[in-house]
C-alpha cells in the first residue's frame, strides 16, 4: 500500500512540475521554436482567447505543444507558430502570409482593437507581448476615430553564446495598416524581422529580465509606509490586550480568589458578576460539533498552505515568472496538505465527545471542495460559452479529479484515522452541570453582528493598505517579489486577529455569556467580509475590468479567497480564545 502510494505521487507530481529550467542550447542556423499562445484586453488579465481565434496568419494544420498542469491552468494554449526563426540569422521584412479579410473579420479586428487586445507569443520558454493594432482618437469637434492593425512585428533576441537570454517584440520602422474605409476583399500582408544581438548577461540571470520588458513595466516597490503602519498597529494592539487584559485579570483573580469559605462563595454567587459563575457552562461543548470540526481542520490546513507557498518563495523555489508555477504550487501543496485537515479535524472531534468519525472525515473531505467545485462549474462553464482558454479541457478536469481522489481524499482518511487514534480527552479545567445556566439578556452593543464588525474591521486595517498590492498582483499587471514583505504582513494578520478574539471572548464571557465557540470563530473570520468588501470597491474604482467573463471571474475566484480568509482566520480566532479560556479558568480557585 505505502508503494502505491508513493508511486501515485511521484505521477501527480510528473504531472505538476514544470519542465526543467537548465534552458535550451542552439547551434548556428538551428530552428528556434516559436509558439502563439493567447490573446485578450488589456485591462481584463483573466479573459485570454487563442491566438488563432483571429483573423490572422493560420496555418492549415494547427500543431499545439504539450503543456503542464500549471500551464493550462493559467490558461495557456500554446501552438506552433508560421514563423521561421533561426539562430543567430537575421531576417527583414520577411512575408509571413497575406490574408483576405471579409467585413465580418474586419469588424472582429476593429472591435478587438478598440478593446485594447494584446497577443502573447512565446520563444524559448520566454513570453512576448505587444498589441494587435492601435487607436488614433481626434479632438472632440469634429471627432475622429481611426483604427489601425500592426502587419509587421520586429522580433528582437539578444543571446550569449549558445543560448537565448531576453527577447522582445516591437512595431517600429513600418506603418500599421489602416481599418476603417476600406474596399472589399481587403489583402492585409503580414511581415515580420528578426534582429540577433550579443549580451554579456548570464544565461542564470535571464529569469529576473524576464518581467522587465516594456509591455508590462510596472513593479511594486517597497512601500514602507504600509508596513510601518501596520507594525506601529499590531504593536498597540498586543500592548493593549497583554496590558489592560492582564491587568484586569489579575483584579479578577484577586477578587474571585479571596477565600474558600462557604459563605463567601455564596455572596459571590448572588452578588458578584463576571466570568466566574459560568465556569460550570464555559465548556459545556457547543451544537454541530462536526461543522466546528471541519471548519478547524480546512482552516488549519490553509494555514499550512499559505506558510508552504511563502516559504518556497522565500527560498527562491516559487518563481512567479514562471508559466503555470503559482497554479502548479497551490494545487500540488493542496494535495499533500489534505492531511492536517483530517488530522485537526478528526481529533478535536473525538477531544469534545465526538462519536461518528466517519461522517466528519466527509464532511471536512467537502467542506471546501463543494463550494469551490460548485463555482468553479459555473465560472468553467461560462468561458467555454465564451469560447475562452480559461475554460479547462475535460482532460485536464479528469486529472485534477485524480488529484483529488489519489492524494487529497486518502491524505484526508490517512490523517483522519491518526487524528481519531491519537485524540485524548479534552481535560477542562472546570466541571460542567447537567443543566445550561440561564444568559442574562444582550445588550445591542454585545450582540453578534457587533462583535463581528469590531473583530473583522480591526484585522482588515492591518492589511488594508497591502491588499491593493495583492489585488494588482492577482487581477492586475503588477509583479509582487517582496515575499518577506508578505510574510510579515500575513503574521501581522493572525496576531491582529487572535488579540481581537481573546479580547472580545473576555469581554463576552465578562457578561456571563458562554456560548463562545462558535461566537469566536465567526468574530475572527468575519475579516472576509471586508476584505469582499474591498473586492467589490477595486473592481468598481481601482480596475478597469469589465464583460461577464472577466466579473464572473473575478467575484466568483474572489468568493473562494474569501471564504479560505474565513477558515483560516477563524481557526485562529477560535485556537486563541481556547487557549485564553484555558488558562483563566486554570488559575481559577474552585470549590
Amino acid at each position: 500500500m505505502a508503494t502505491f502510494y508513493v508511486v501515485s505521487l511521484c505521477i501527480v507530481a510528473s504531472f505538476l512540475l514544470p519542465v526543467s529550467t537548465k534552458g535550451a542550447k542552439y547551434n548556428d542556423g538551428q530552428k528556434v521554436p516559436l509558439y502563439v499562445n493567447k490573446v485578450g484586453p488589456y485591462f481584463n488579465p483573466q479573459e485570454t482567447y487563442h491566438f488563432y481565434s483571429l483573423p490572422v496568419c493560420r496555418p492549415e494544420k494547427v500543431e499545439h505543444r504539450s503543456l503542464t498542469l500549471g500551464e493550462v491552468l493559467d490558461g495557456d494554449r500554446m501552438a506552433v507558430a508560421m514563423h521561421e526563426i533561426k539562430f543567430k540569422e537575421p531576417v527583414d521584412s520577411k512575408e509571413l502570409c497575406v490574408v483576405t479579410l471579409n467585413q465580418k473579420e474586419i469588424n472582429q479586428l476593429k472591435e478587438a482593437i478598440e478593446d485594447l487586445y494584446y497577443f502573447e507569443f512565446v520563444l524559448d520558454d520566454l513570453p512576448l507581448r505587444g498589441f494587435i493594432g492601435h487607436l488614433e482618437e481626434g479632438s472632440f469637434l469634429p471627432h475622429t476615430h481611426k483604427v489601425f492593425l500592426w502587419a509587421h512585428l520586429n522580433f528582437n533576441i539578444a543571446y550569449n553564446g549558445d543560448q537565448i537570454i531576453s527577447v522582445n517584440v516591437s512595431t517600429t520602422n513600418h506603418q500599421p495598416v489602416a481599418l476603417d474605409d476600406v474596399e472589399l476583399p481587403f489583402k492585409v500582408q503580414f511581415t515580420y524581422s528578426v534582429i540577433w544581438s550579443s549580451t554579456d548577461t548570464l544565461y542564470s540571470e535571464r529569469l529576473k529580465l524576464k518581467g522587465s520588458g516594456t509591455f508590462f513595466p510596472k513593479s511594486l516597490e517597497i512601500h514602507w509606509l504600509s508596513i510601518i503602519n501596520s507594525v506601529v498597529l499590531v504593536f498597540l494592539l498586543i500592548g493593549f490586550v497583554v496590558i489592560i487584559l492582564m491587568r484586569v485579570l489579575k483584579s479578577d483573580f484577586a477578587k474571585y480568589n479571596v477565600s474558600d469559605d462557604d459563605e463567601l462563595l455564596d455572596d459571590l454567587d448572588h452578588d458578584e458578576v463576571g466570568w466566574k459563575i459560568i465556569h460550570a457552562d464555559v465548556f459545556r461543548f457547543p451544537q454541530y460539533k462536526s461543522w466546528l470540526c471541519a471548519i478547524l481542520g480546512v482552516g488549519s490546513q490553509f494555514l499550512t498552505l499559505c506558510f508552504g507557498i511563502i516559504f518556497l518563495a522565500l527560498l527562491g523555489l516559487f518563481n512567479v515568472h514562471r508559466h503555470g508555477s503559482m497554479n502548479t504550487a497551490a494545487v500540488l501543496l493542496y494535495a499533500l496538505t489534505c492531511c492536517v485537515s483530517g488530522y485537526v479535524s478528526s481529533n478535536f472531534y473525538r477531544n469534545i465527545g465526538g462519536t461518528n468519525w466517519v461522517w466528519n472525515v466527509v464532511l471536512t473531505t467537502s467542506i471546501f471542495s463543494v463550494p469551490f467545485f460548485v463555482i468553479w462549474s459555473i465560472i468553467n462553464s461560462i468561458a467555454w460559452y465564451y469560447q475562452s482558454t480559461q475554460a479547462l479541457p475535460y482532460t485536464t478536469i479528469i486529472l485534477l479529479m485524480l488529484i483529488w481522489l489519489i492524494v487529497g481524499f486518502p491524505l484526508t482518511i490517512l490523517g483522519g484515522i491518526f487524528g481519531k487514534n491519537s485524540a485524548g480527552s479534552f481535560n477542562a479545567p472546570c466541571r460542567t452541570k447537567n443543566i445550561p445556566r440561564e444568559i442574562p439578556p444582550i445588550p445591542w452593543y454585545r450582540t453578534t453582528f457587533v462583535r463581528m464588525t469590531v473583530g473583522g474591521f480591526l484585522p482588515f486595517s492591518a492589511i488594508s493598505v497591502e491588499l491593493y498590492y495583492i489585488f494588482s498582483t492577482l487581477w492586475g499587471r503588477e509583479q509582487y517579489t517582496l515575499y518577506g514583505i508578505l510574510f510579515v504582513v500575513f503574521v501581522i494578520l493572525l496576531s491582529v486577529t487572535a488579540c481581537i478574539s481573546i479580547a472580545l471572548t473576555y469581554f463576552q464571557l465578562s457578561s456571563e455569556d458562554y456560548r463562545w465557540w462558535w461566537r469566536s470563530l465567526m468574530c475572527g473570520g468575519s475579516t472576509s467580509l471586508f476584505v469582499f468588501c474591498y473586492a467589490v470597491f477595486y473592481y468598481y474604482r481601482r480596475s478597469n475590468m469589465s464583460g461577464m467573463l472577466q466579473s464572473v471571474q473575478f467575484f466568483g475566484y474572489t468568493l473562494l479567497a474569501c471564504y479560505v480568509f474565513f477558515l483560516m482566520l477563524g481557526t485562529v480566532a477560535f485556537a486563541a480564545s481556547l487557549k485564553f479560556i484555558r488558562y483563566i479558568y486554570v488559575n481559577l480557585k474552585m470549590d
